[in-house]
């Protein structure tokens, strides 16, 4: 028992070193991407938006718990509207005009483009990710907590929508929450 044990030791020790070398060093922009990518498309902890709305049709979009809660077209249009503005930002573009009143930014859910919402959603955080990928470093830093508020931001409304899903009975516990 005292050899297989000093053995596996001696194993761990000789091959820490050659798997930590495999492994990219933590950086700022891992870790910002890593929480965006998590709510985007890569199913980790939690269900990110692509699977979170695959599979919505229009009339589930559309639909309401009857107590004054979003639905999940408005609140997939809501992520829509702060996502392209977070982007606007990371690219050095003037963001679109707002009013300041965020009831607006669920109010604008068009049914007639539910799949397009759902496509552009997709695209601006992709946009997204690739924009923090080519950042300087320098740059990265004085937008990080932003980018860090985003991705929750962004993990918080999934979780409604899956909740919204689950209520209306169009949620697959397969996909990630049982």
């Amino acid at each position: 028992m005292k050899r297989a044990a000093a053995f596996s030791f001696l194993f761990l020790v000789m091959v820490s070193p050659a798997l930590a070398q495999d492994k990219a060093p933590v950086t700022l922009k891992s870790i910002l991407l890593a929480q965006l990518r998590s709510t985007h498309n890569k199913k980790e902890w939690f269900v990110p938006v692509s699977v979170a709305l695959d599979g919505v049709n229009v009339e589930q979009a559309k639909w309401s718990d009857g107590k004054g809660n979003h639905s999940i077209g408005q609140l997939a249009y809501h992520l829509l509207f702060w996502n392209t503005q977070e982007l606007a930002k990371l690219k050095g573009e003037k963001p679109a005009a707002f009013s300041g009143n965020n009831e607006e930014t669920f109010n604008n859910f068009d049914e007639k483009a539910w799949k397009e919402t759902v496509q552009k959603l997709d695209q601006v955080l992709s946009d997204m990710e690739k924009a923090i990928e080519a950042m300087d470093e320098a740059k990265l830093k004085t937008l990080a907590n932003e980018i860090a508020h985003t991705g929750t931001h962004n993990a918080y409304h999934i979780g409604q929508i899956v909740v919204l899903r689950r209520q209306q009975g169009s949620w697959d516990p397969e996909k990630g929450v049982k």
